[in-house]
């Protein structure tokens, strides 16, 4: 153990995501742990992004509707989903978010429902505009604890090449 001036002597590890050669096309990355979305974060998310849509807020109404109960916002499922991705793909990596293709719903998620999130790889591409970088596409998925899908959104991302020696030194 090391006194807590002491510089400590083993290799130093730093948290970061992948870079764009690291990435496998066609590999899955499972994103653990879930979150468990609560009331709170429904109520908190839909107010703060000014959405006042009575199928997140208003419980009574909500219970008049073919869902018989409040939704989660689903932005916020989709934020989430692509949040959980972060630390395992893109932490530090990631140059910019181009954009979303195609994103859908196709299960609703209710509040105490837990999320799980994963993403697939499906290409990776060397930027023709920007050296020592790379166009990744992914397809973020999203399942509740019963393994229904609740969101699947593709995206497309620029993404650093893992540096060289002489980049890494200087």
């Amino acid at each position: 153990m090391t006194a807590p001036d002491e510089v400590p002597v083993g290799p130093r590890i730093v948290q970061r995501g992948l870079y764009a050669d690291e990435l496998q096309i066609g590999a899955t990355y499972a994103h653990r742990p879930g979150r468990t979305i609560s009331e709170a974060d429904n109520v908190q998310f839909s107010t703060m992004t000014m959405n006042p849509q009575a199928l997140h807020l208003d419980a009574a109404w909500s219970e008049t509707t073919e869902f018989g109960q409040r939704l989660v916002n689903s932005m916020l499922t989709l934020a989430t989903v692509v949040g959980a991705s972060v630390a395992q793909i893109t932490q530090g990596t990631l140059v910019a978010n181009l954009g979303f293709g195609e994103i859908s719903f196709p299960h609703p998620l209710h509040h105490g429902d837990t999320l799980y999130s994963e993403t697939l790889v499906t290409a990776v591409r060397a930027s023709a505009s920007r050296p020592g970088q790379a166009v990744v596409s992914l397809v973020h998925t999203g399942r509740d604890q019963h393994g229904a899908v609740v969101v699947r959104a593709t995206r497309s991302t620029l993404m650093h090449y893992r540096p060289t020696p002489e980049q890494e030194n200087s």
